[in-house]
């Protein structure tokens, strides 16, 4: 018999059955009160995953179409831009950001590292900036940034804080309005376990008052339109109705466990991953773990290609490969969304089979044991 799909990328991650079978019901026009009255029931949801009261935008598209979307609403051509960046994610908003001829200063850490909270505040000093852009969970680098201190030094400034929280919002803990976040992005395929295909901003009042002053010429990706209909329920372009059907059910499940719960589960299976990973004799990848995907450094001599393809083969596992400067050093497993601790031990058993396999000394059963013993906790 065939093993079923068992999906652990940080993206896009395992869909729970119950919204599979809501997006397979039929397909309506999204120009009746049918559409806006699943899309009223969706407004009242969202802001509580994201914890904001803040008007939340859904567009049709991936979470970079919304990030772009964050940019170019509110950084006018020849903007300054203070970009933090420690990972392939947030030189993807560099480049965006360059692309629209902005004045681009980069805080640079290494991937594995967080941007240092101190450094942000001293370039706060030195120069005023419109626009403060960074990767809460950079997923490529499995490393957290300390968003709620940077949000602290940014909204002491005039400058707005855009955040990537495509890997955090619904994994671990984050607080846009208690911290002071202005534009926080995420997408639909993460930890809010639906198909890639939606993308979501939350708008704070500093940034809608951005928005009024920056005449950006792109009709898609409009602000002011999104925002103007989201009023009345309502989107301007065609919206993604199947998706946002079974975003409506995927929002009553994790509202229903608790946001605060989801946080707590997702915590546990990471530190029950890295756990793991330590007794298997294999090394931690990241100074500043993020919760929502653990990256694992390979032994020596090991392929990237040769390991994730036996654990597809021999266990329908699929796991991540490394990205930017750590492709082929690291593998990366997401706790995010619709996994559980029976999820989480069934894939560090296969990964202590295929690194025995493929000629890993460790001692056997160790990493299953010692996820036991966190999520025992």
């Amino acid at each position: 018999m065939p093993n079923r799909m068992r999906l652990f990328t940080p993206g896009p991650t395992s869909v729970p059955e119950d919204v599979l079978i809501e997006m397979a019901r039929p397909v309506f026009h999204h120009r009746t009160q049918a559409y806006k009255d699943l899309f009223s029931a969706v407004n009242k949801l969202l802001p509580e995953v994201l914890q904001t009261k803040n008007p939340v935008v859904t567009i049709a598209g991936s979470g970079t179409a919304a990030y772009e979307c964050a940019m170019i609403n509110t950084i006018p051509q020849g903007g300054k831009v203070l970009a933090l960046s420690n990972g392939k994610f947030a030189e993807r908003w560099v480049t965006i950001a360059q692309r629209n001829k902005c004045d681009v200063t980069i805080l640079k850490a290494e991937y594995g590292n967080a941007v240092p909270p101190e450094q942000v505040a001293e370039a706060l000093n030195g120069k005023s900036y419109d626009a403060v852009t960074l990767c809460h969970s950079e997923t490529s680098a499995c490393t957290v940034n300390d968003l709620e201190k940077i949000a602290g030094h940014v909204r002491k400034t005039d400058a707005i804080l855009i955040v990537d929280g495509i890997t955090s919002v619904g994994a671990i803990p984050v607080k846009p309005d208690a911290w002071g976040v202005d534009i926080l992005v995420t997408g639909s395929q993460k930890a809010l376990m639906l198909p890639p295909g939606l993308g979501f901003l939350s708008v704070s009042e500093k940034a809608r008052k951005k928005v009024e002053t920056v005449n950006q010429p792109n009709l898609y990706l409009s602000l002011p339109h999104y925002l103007k209909s989201l009023a009345a329920n309502d989107v301007p372009w065609t919206p993604a109705v199947t998706l946002v059907r079974g975003l409506h059910k995927a929002l009553e499940i994790i509202t229903q466990e608790g946001i605060e719960n989801v946080w707590k589960r997702t915590s546990k299976l990471a530190r029950a991953t890295r756990a793991a990973a330590v007794a298997m004799g294999l090394k931690v990848f990241s100074n500043n773990p993020a919760d929502s995907v653990t990256g694992i450094n390979y032994p020596a001599g090991f392929d990237d290609k040769t390991f994730r393809g036996a654990l597809r083969k021999d266990f329908n596992i699929h796991i991540a490969a490394g990205q930017g400067s750590m492709e082929g050093k690291i593998f990366r497993i997401s706790h995010m969304g619709y996994v559980d601790a029976i999820d989480t031990l069934g894939v560090i058993s296969a990964l202590e089979i295929v690194l025995r396999q493929q000629g890993h000394t460790f001692n056997f059963g160790a990493g299953v044991a010692a996820a036991h013993q966190e999520l025992a906790k």
